[in-house]
């Protein structure tokens, strides 16, 4: 009776432990499955439609992690309009928490850096720091004036007000930074509103963002950030190569390649290389210069610049050349510069003066020498037929009696010996020719580099 009660009673302990443990292991599963999830991304260099394409893909790659917030870094001297409000559009409806980070230290939040940065649920910088100077400027960084710069500035101030407004900041600096380009600090921005937090890292921003609460699509969400398992976004091969290519420097070099490698191809029509290397160039070309605020009558001048230097190939004297040259240089000094007011807080987009003048030089010693070389080499007179060898001594190889082969300029002929027979080796003049049968006869002998 004893041994049954002591079988029984470890018969319930066998029960209860593994109902602990039963407890214990979904528990522990459960613990593992709550460890909080982070994606964090970089926004670097000008906003363009590209940065915007990045932006969306990163924001549905989110989602889809359901991650539990999302940090955009952001170091940006300005860019599109379009594309930037496009993209605080798109931080306003966001279905899951945003922080944009300007960092790392000495990065900015400039022009159309302010109106992203303003669009976060939660806005935070590194020390070092600074944010503002939105006021609207042309491509070349100038003020718009007169009465679209009035329309232009009032539009930018109602866009960014509205932003500050919708996510509790400071409405009056946001406004400022339009109107007055103000800017400041990380410091001075807590200070007055126009962020929350200034973190030395991202592990700091997150540590200090976690248990705050955010207002996300009409509901309040507490942000669970400590101690989250951080998955780096970062551009893919074709955001990066478009991104690049949207620099107003690679986007003249790319005009400039395609239209030589044309002409290379006019020049000699069926090389195909060239063909395809221009057409290749110039579309890269298009698609930088439509991503930019492109002057098109500077392209033309380009263009007519690079024709001209072709054309004056076949032309005495350098007037086309320099023509050309000066067509060149004012097209690629306006290429930015649009006549019509651009759209506003734009950074500075404009050439720089050592390209194009590398590029005014280098193309027009290209058609200079390298062009005007080949072209003068096709027409110098074309040595073939029978005429070359006519006087020339060779060598005969075969035994001409009086029919044989000999060796004239490095070219075999078949040949009739006048004073048969002349032995293999023996040194031959042309005397005459019968179609494409040469009569020799004997010849003192030579070095066999004459003969040759």
């Amino acid at each position: 009776m004893k041994m049954r009660k002591n079988i029984f009673g470890a018969l319930l302990i066998a029960l209860w432990l593994s109902s602990a443990f039963s407890i214990v292991a979904p528990s522990r599963a459960r613990a593992q499955v709550s460890v909080p999830r982070v994606n964090v991304a970089k926004i670097e260099g000008v906003i363009d439609p590209f940065t915007e394409g990045y932006v969306e893909r990163v924001i549905a790659l989110a989602a889809q992690d359901q991650a539990n917030a999302l940090v955009f870094e952001l170091d940006t001297p300005g860019g599109s309009l379009d594309a930037t409000r496009k993209i605080v559009e798109r931080l306003l409806n966001v279905p899951l928490p945003i922080m944009v980070y300007v960092a790392p230290s000495g990065a900015r939040a400039g022009s159309a850096g302010v109106f992203i940065t303003l669009g976060a649920h939660l806005a935070a910088m590194a020390p070092g720091t600074n944010i503002g100077a939105a006021h609207p400027v042309d491509s070349s960084g100038n003020d718009i004036v007169g009465n679209m710069g009035d329309k232009v500035e009032n539009d930018a101030v109602a866009f960014i007000r509205a932003i500050a407004l919708q996510r509790g900041r400071n409405a009056e600096w946001a406004e400022e930074a339009v109107r007055k380009s103000v800017s400041i600090t990380a410091s001075e921005a807590l200070e007055q509103g126009v962020i929350e937090i200034v973190a030395s890292d991202v592990n700091d921003l997150l540590n200090q963002a976690h248990g705050r609460t955010v207002k996300l699509q009409n509901q309040v969400v507490t942000l669970n950030t400590r101690g989250a398992t951080i998955r780096q976004v970062e551009m893919n091969f074709f955001e990066q190569f478009f991104h690049i290519l949207l620099d107003p420097n690679i986007a003249l070099i790319l005009l400039n390649l395609g239209t030589l490698a044309l002409v290379v191809e006019l020049y000699n029509p069926g090389a195909v290389i060239p063909a395809v290397v221009g057409i290749i160039c110039l579309t890269l070309a298009a698609v930088a210069l439509f991503g930019l605020p492109t002057n098109w009558a500077a392209v033309i001048l380009i263009v007519a610049g690079i024709a001209m230097m072709a054309l004056d190939i076949k032309v005495t004297g350098f007037a086309l050349t320099v023509g050309g040259a000066i067509a060149f240089l004012l097209g690629a000094f306006f290429l930015f510069r649009p006549f019509t007011p651009p759209e506003p807080i734009a950074p500075d987009i404009n050439v720089s003066p050592f390209v194009i003048g590398a590029l005014v030089l280098l193309t027009t010693l290209f058609f200079l020498f390298v062009v005007g070389a080949a072209i003068r080499s096709r027409n110098l007179p074309v040595l073939t037929g029978i005429k070359p060898v006519l006087g020339a001594t060779g060598v005969a190889r075969t035994v001409l009696n009086p029919n044989g082969t000999i060796m004239v300029k490095s070219e075999e002929w078949t040949a009739i010996a006048e004073d048969a027979p002349i032995q293999p080796g023996e040194a031959v003049q042309v005397i005459s020719a019968d179609g494409l049968t040469l009569h020799v006869k004997k010849s003192a002998p030579k070095s066999s580099a004459d003969a040759s």
